[in-house]
């Protein structure tokens, strides 16, 4: 009996070690997300911190250069509970500085596309500018957008929605009709993708929005 109790405590304490070991273990493997990391992880920043020079004004009886510098992001520490946590985070982020400035690109055409089209008098007219632009964005980013990997598609369908506060699916049906738009999303969802997914900053991309922010200011 007393063989056995003493085996019995020699393996409780042996888990207990084994176990404290363990998280001994992960607490050293937590990672910090800070400015040395992520240049560690995702490399140079693909934009630069703004500053704009704005003229001179007149600074108590002087007049000196005025300049107006982008906004500049501070966040709380951000502390992944391992290797492989931290690994989800930056590759998001590195697919971001990949598929972020043809977002932005797409932005811009969709300014100057809707500018454009407002200033058509007929629905003739702006239907043949549509079929002349859509052969346009086919010849310039089909074969960029080809190179993309399916995450990073489907993070360029969520920035979309960010950056035009409309989605895929919506931009497509006002310029191009419900049939287009309903069949791209068709086609899309053969590949577990929609156009009609929307971005959420607050929620489920609280993540992403965070390192978009980054990325863009120049920071990361």
């Amino acid at each position: 009996m007393w063989l056995r109790t003493h085996i019995v405590m020699r393996l409780m304490v042996l888990a207990a070690g084994i176990l404290l070991t363990a998280g001994m273990s992960c607490m050293a493997q937590e990672i910090r997300a800070d400015r040395e990391t992520d240049r560690a992880m995702t490399g140079e920043p693909v934009f630069s911190h703004g500053m704009y020079y704005t003229g001179m004004v007149n600074y108590e009886g002087e007049m000196i250069p005025s300049f107006l510098f982008a906004d500049y992001y501070v966040f709380g520490p951000l502390v992944f509970k391992n290797k492989a946590q931290a690994k989800k985070y930056y590759k998001i982020a590195n697919n971001i500085k990949k598929v972020y400035p043809i977002a932005c690109e797409i932005r811009q055409t969709v300014d100057k596309t809707i500018a454009h089209m407002d200033s058509l008098p007929t629905k003739k007219e702006k239907d043949a500018y549509m079929k002349q632009q859509e052969k346009e964005l086919k010849a310039i980013y089909y074969p960029r957008l080809k190179k993309l990997s399916f995450a990073q598609g489907k993070l360029l369908i969520k920035l979309i929605d960010r950056q035009c506060d409309m989605t895929g699916y919506e931009l497509i049906k006002k310029y191009m009709g419900s049939f287009k738009a309903g069949f791209y999303n068709a086609f899309a969802s053969l590949f577990g993708a929609s156009l009609k997914k929307e971005y959420d900053a607050e929620v489920d991309d609280r993540l992403t929005e965070r390192a978009i922010l980054l990325i863009e200011s120049g920071q990361m």
